[in-house]
């Protein structure tokens, strides 16, 4: 038995921590000094703070090696944007500008009223000016002129009542993105009404004159700004800075509240330590635990802006949860502090406390620390930025609490051992049985030496514990347990995937309400999607490599969600035609490549095929078609056109004469989240949970109890997962990095539990589970309470990417302490073989002192093994 002894690490480390107690409590001003010395070095590295700042959208929300990200770069090398501008053909978003009208009232857009106002909200904003140039000067241009909105070329408002177009196409030109919320004919496709109407406003991308672009983006939402309302119609408008601006305005938002959750963390730990007694109270204890939380975000950060790290907006939450996580360890040590002798000397019953904390707080550090960095290895940077942050932060909370908390107790220590008075530090008469009153103080057990009881650590022992051992309550609790977990399972089943664009912008934001209009009138087609022919030895001329590709593209058009009624733009047939026509034979090589520049170059085409083949040193290195997709209303179609067309696209290659293709448009850069958000998500989760295992193992000297704890984080993670899907929470790069935070906190509460479960003495398992609760009830609830406050403020943020973050930290707080202090206990009391092993040879052993028997229950309480030596 004695070889399934686990105080092989915690011995060591318990003696280590009790050394540097005496140390902390023979110096704590130095301590303290050199703890603020190291602060306020670090804190000087947030003058680096808006260099390092990393919020561009792309960059931080879409995987790093997403598929998409490659295919853009093969389009831009074998496709260079002509001077000659096409939306259809643009690799990137572009720069522009863009309106929706609608009808105050939903009524029909195509009106004379409606239309001369629109008409003249289009000239204002081609009146706009950036510096001396006009948007004539900055427009992007066809032919020589600025790329006009179909929806003008097509009516006026003077004809517009008797003007007859056909949707979507009208006389060859594609009316799906421009007009929205369209009524037809009966049997036709003649556009009888329509609800919006949308406009767009290119500019040339060159970079000699991006600020003077920048600027007149600016000119055009100071201009709908003050324009938005309207007699007849109502305008919602957006440009392509609009998400990076709101964007980097969001965390300003948060600023504010940081404050606020301070007051409330502080306001929370006084009260949780507060007590009667004037010498016996822990309110300056508590105010610097805060405090020392703060430092430790001050130097961390401050300490990886020097380094040059990014600070991705997520990382703005961080200070919230690493107030939590550092209150949490203080409430450990004071816990300990109050179980020592109070006639000892400071820096004895100082490093009893480091004996009994240290390797507790060193247990949560290192889960904790480990589940963040394990988020390391997700391809979305914002998370990666996060998980760095706050890994960093949690380990500097757990120095400056062993160095700079743990001397503050020792000062502390010192005025109670002088029985002073926690304002004035003035000393007080000494409390008896006689003599009481708020001019006393210094109250102690008798019997024990040590400060009495918290009240809620009686309520846990004298009526919650018998409470929950009783045969009914447990059925109860199995009951509350199958319901929470059918629900959980079920809103598994509800989640939606991927980051919504709008909700990077704050609520109320002129972004919110186009995506919403965009959403609801121009849903009904998606995007016109690139199929990239990147073979340079595909043989264009060869009628059966001409089968392979018209089976391809046929393929394509048979998909849901192409719109088979569109035919594809594709320069191969219409070049085909064309040779037809002509009277050529375009099945011959040497035909094929000698007029093909001229079918390219040709003008008065309908559509400008120049830019769609690749074609020099008489060679077609790539080329390109188009489809057109339809009925792309939300982020699961978006996952499903996705991979329908990748998986279309795999299977032309496969053809008898293979068609080594690939599809692209410049929305895929953040569709590509779908692809890797659900395995990296699982992937994170299955190994911090395996991590974790390891972890408990060496914690919990029962292997079964550790199946327990393993248990418990899987228990919470549907828990959350089901739960955040039902409170409106999608899986993406956000609720991803809280997924990864519940597993280090479920360790928490459930391994110390079992922890204390294992390692009680009592005989029955209802007894165990009494002592356990009553032991770790009241830190769990304290350490619940001070996380929740942590972050309950970001309630209030007006941010989705704040509120998420709330709202997953309270779900996995919750649902974690519910765990601890209710299912845990109950379910081990069901598990009569988890016990010590130490208990089945306790026979054989001499009956221990009484101290030895109090130094055992204080190791308990923190989960480590005695290790005085005279302890069995």
């Amino acid at each position: 038995m004695a070889k399934c002894k686990t105080d092989c690490i915690e011995r060591p480390l318990s003696l280590a921590f009790e050394k540097l107690g005496r140390v902390v409590g023979r110096h704590p001003c130095v301590f303290i000094l050199l703890a603020l010395c190291v602060a306020a070095a670090l804190g000087p590295g947030f003058i680096f703070l808006h260099e390092r700042e990393a919020n561009d959208i792309e960059d931080q929300f879409t995987p790093v090696n997403g598929p998409a990200k490659w295919e853009r770069a093969f389009v831009v090398e074998h496709f260079p944007q002509s001077e000659e501008f096409s939306q259809l053909r643009l690799a990137s978003e572009g720069t522009y500008a863009s309106l929706i009208f609608t009808g105050l009232h939903g009524e029909n857009i195509l009106t004379k009223a409606a239309f001369n106002e629109i008409i003249e909200l289009d000239r204002q904003v081609k009146s706009i000016t950036s510096g001396n140039k006009t948007f004539e000067n900055l427009c992007a241009k066809t032919k020589g002129r600025c790329m006009s909105n179909a929806i003008l070329d097509i009516i006026n408002a003077s004809e517009i009542v008797s003007s007859n177009i056909t949707y979507p196409m009208n006389n060859g030109i594609f009316l799906g993105t421009t007009i929205g919320g369209v009524e037809l004919k009966p049997n036709s496709s003649e556009l009888t009404s329509a609800k919006a109407v949308r406009l767009f406003y290119f500019l040339d991308e060159k970079k000699e004159e991006e600020k003077m672009m920048k600027n007149w983006l600016d000119g055009f939402l100071k201009l709908l700004s003050k324009s938005t309302e309207q007699k007849t119609v109502h305008v919602s408008y957006f440009t392509s800075i609009s998400r990076q601006n709101e964007l980097e305005t969001n965390s300003d938002s948060v600023i504010p509240l940081f404050s606020l959750t301070y007051f409330l963390a502080i306001s929370i730990s006084i009260v949780s330590c507060l007590r009667l007694d004037p010498v016996r109270t822990k309110v300056w204890v508590a105010t610097f635990g805060v405090v020392s939380a703060g430092m430790a975000v001050l130097a961390s950060f401050g300490l990886l802006l020097f380094c040059g790290m990014p600070f991705a907006m997520t990382v703005a939450t961080a200070p919230f949860l690493i107030l939590g996580v550092g209150v949490d360890d203080m409430f450990i040590m004071i816990s300990c502090w109050q179980k020592t002798e109070v006639h000892k000397d400071v820096e004895l019953r100082l490093a009893e406390t480091y004996k009994e904390a240290g390797v507790s707080i060193t247990i949560t550090t290192l889960t904790d620390v480990l589940a963040f960095y394990i988020g390391l290895m997700t391809p979305f940077r914002s998370v990666q930025s996060f998980c760095m942050y706050t890994s960093t932060a949690i380990l500097f909370c757990y120095i400056f609490n062993i160095t700079f908390f743990g001397a503050c107790l020792a000062l502390n220590g010192r005025r109670e051992k002088g029985n002073r008075h926690w304002l004035t530090c003035m000393k007080v008469p000494e409390a008896t049985g006689n003599i009481g009153g708020c001019c006393v103080g210094g109250e102690y057990d008798e019997n024990t030496r040590k400060e009495f009881e918290m009240p809620m650590d009686s309520f846990f022992k004298n009526y919650y514990g018998p409470f929950l051992t009783r045969v009914w309550v447990k059925a109860l609790v199995c009951l509350i347990y199958a319901g929470y977990l059918a629900v959980s399972i079920y809103g598994c089943f509800q989640m939606q995937e991927g980051l919504d664009l709008k909700h990077l912008a704050a609520d109320g934001s002129y972004v919110g309400s186009y995506y919403d209009k965009e959403d609801k009138f121009f849903s009904a087609f998606g995007p016109n999607v690139m199929l990239v022919i990147k073979d340079e030895d595909f043989q264009y001329w060869n009628p059966t490599a001409r089968e392979s590709l018209d089976l391809c593209l046929e393929n394509f058009q048979n998909l849901p969600v192409a719109d088979s009624c569109i035919s594809p733009i594709s320069w191969l047939s219409a070049y085909m035609q064309y040779g037809q026509n002509a009277s050529l034979n375009l099945d011959d090589e040497i035909q094929f490549k000698r007029n093909l520049t001229a079918f390219l170059d040709r003008s008065g085409f309908s559509q400008d095929f120049s830019q769609d083949v690749n074609f020099t040193n008489n060679q077609i290195h790539a080329s390109r078609m188009f489809i057109q997709t339809v009925n792309i209303r939300t982020a699961i179609d978006e996952k499903n056109m996705l991979n329908a067309l990748r998986e279309t696209a795999e299977k032309c290659g496969k053809l008898q004469t293979p068609v080594d293709l690939i599809v692209y448009h410049p929305a895929f850069i953040y569709f590509d989240q779908y692809a890797v958000i659900i395995t990296n998500t699982i992937q994170n989760i299955v190994v911090a949970t395996c991590a974790m295992l390891v972890i408990s193992l060496l914690l919990i000297p029962n292997p079964l109890c550790s199946l327990w704890v393993t248990f418990a984080i899987a228990s919470v993670i549907v828990g959350v997962a089901g739960f955040m899907a039902l409170w409106d929470v999608s899986l993406d790069s956000v609720s991803m990095i809280n997924l990864v935070i519940c597993i280090g906190f479920s360790v928490d509460f459930s391994a110390h539990i079992s922890y204390a479960f294992v390692s009680s003495e009592k005989s029955s398992a209802n007894e165990k589970a009494m002592d356990a609760i009553t032991k770790l009830g009241y830190p769990i609830v304290q350490g619940a309470v001070s996380t929740i406050a942590g972050v309950v403020v970001l309630a209030a943020a007006k941010s989705y990417i704040f509120r998420t973050f709330f709202k997953i930290m309270f779900l996995v707080i919750l649902f974690g302490a519910v765990h601890g202090i209710v299912f845990i206990p109950v379910f081990l009391t069901f598990l009569s073989t988890c016990r010590n092993s130490h208990e089945k040879t306790k026979q054989n052993l001499p009956e221990p002192s009484n101290t030895c028997k109090l130094q055992i229950q204080a190791s308990v309480i923190q989960n480590v093994w005695c290790a005085d030596p005279d302890c069995p």
